[in-house]
């Protein structure tokens, strides 16, 4: 018996330490994150109904920590940038890249620049939150690689809703500091008039978009997809590193100012668009096509007046499997400038007229 106290007392010696919680303080949530120990994996935000912080909530320097906002509703004041990190230059930014946040379950986050300011994870986590009315960006992501954004809710965004890009510290370049393989799954845009882009995704590889909604008043895009190295999108997109991007099952319940779709890529990266649904008239282009290997499939209901832009004479675009309106008809006509839904738009120098050589239509339903 005396042994087997023994050996039981000698390997609970040995057993992890649990996980250690705090809740927020109704008062004081910023110098609560500022003076939060180090031991910390978990907290709460169970101490009201209602939390308002004016100024940003800096996430500690920790591996792992869990905000779990218990439904609460938290206001932010006008400046301020939410959950966010402070990063001085990259070379603090590849350091703190084992860090990684889950931050979920808040019934809104209203007001502030931004709710979430993510920089420097890997592995974060963000997941059943509604975001409203902040004024530059409701989730912005820089350097967050492997990010899952899952079932937020975006309202009213002043400008931006989600952005997916790179850091912008100094020495943070387009090659260094990506958000790459970030995925964002069922989630929401409604739109108010000063909204420009719904979802961005600037520089980044292997980005999944999947079963996410625009809607509400008009913006202009609801997907900006770049990787212009110089954020010039008068010319093709340049970036060696971006190599693929897949957005699927995405729905469209508004006009545009400008292009549902904005598409610069570099000319060796696949950007696949599946099944996606504009439910309504589009008087802008659904698709403005600048450069990339672009696979539209899946598409089952197309308009003959919607129409893809190209600004470039010779686009890469393959056609499979969709709607009949989505063809290049029997040419090109109207003095070089359309091939049906294909129309020549704004060209960039030297493309003065439209060709289909690496224009490829399969599979069209009928």
């Amino acid at each position: 018996m005396l042994r087997n106290i023994a050996a039981t007392l000698s390997c609970a010696c040995f057993l992890p330490a649990s996980a250690t919680e705090y809740v927020v303080p109704v008062r004081g949530v910023a110098d609560f994150f500022a003076s939060l120990p180090k031991d910390a994996t978990y907290v709460s935000f169970s101490a009201a109904a209602v939390y308002k912080c004016d100024s940003d909530i800096v996430l500690p320097d920790v591996q792992f920590l869990v905000i779990d906002g218990k439904g609460c509703k938290l206001v932010l004041g006008p400046s301020s940038n939410g959950f966010t990190c402070r990063i001085a230059n990259q070379q603090e930014a590849a350091k703190r890249t084992g860090q990684r946040y889950a931050i979920r379950d808040f019934a809104s986050i209203e007001g502030g620049r931004k709710a979430i300011d993510l920089q420097a994870t890997l592995g974060s986590v963000v997941e059943n939150c509604r975001l409203v009315g902040q004024t530059e960006a409701a989730v912005d992501l820089r350097f967050a690689l492997m990010t899952a954004v899952r079932n937020v809710i975006v309202t009213n965004p002043g400008k931006r809703g989600f952005v997916v890009r790179t850091g912008d510290w100094p020495g943070a370049t387009w090659s260094n500091s990506q958000s790459n393989h970030t995925v964002l799954e069922q989630c929401r845009v409604y739109a108010t008039a000063s909204t420009t882009q719904a979802f961005s995704v600037i520089n980044c590889n292997g980005v999944r978009i999947t079963d996410c909604i625009s809607e509400g008043g008009p913006c202009d895009h609801d997907l900006f997809l770049s990787a212009t190295t110089d954020g010039n999108e008068d010319l093709p997109a340049k970036n060696t590193v971006v190599k693929q991007f897949t957005l699927s099952n995405f729905h469209v319940e508004h006009a545009v100012r400008k292009a549902s779709i904005h598409v610069n890529m570099p000319s060796k990266c696949s950007v696949e668009l599946s099944q996606v649904y504009w439910n309504g008239p589009q008087k802008a282009p659904v698709i403005y096509y600048v450069g990339g290997q672009l696979n539209l499939m899946g598409i089952g209901w197309f308009t003959e007046d919607m129409r893809i832009g190209t600004r470039v004479s010779a686009p890469r675009i393959t056609i499979d499997r969709c709607h009949s309106a989505l063809s290049t008809g029997d040419g090109v006509t109207n003095g070089g400038k359309r091939a049906r839904v294909l129309h020549l738009i704004d060209p960039l120098p030297g493309h003065t007229g439209l060709g289909l050589t690496y224009v490829k239509v399969a599979r069209s339903a009928r």
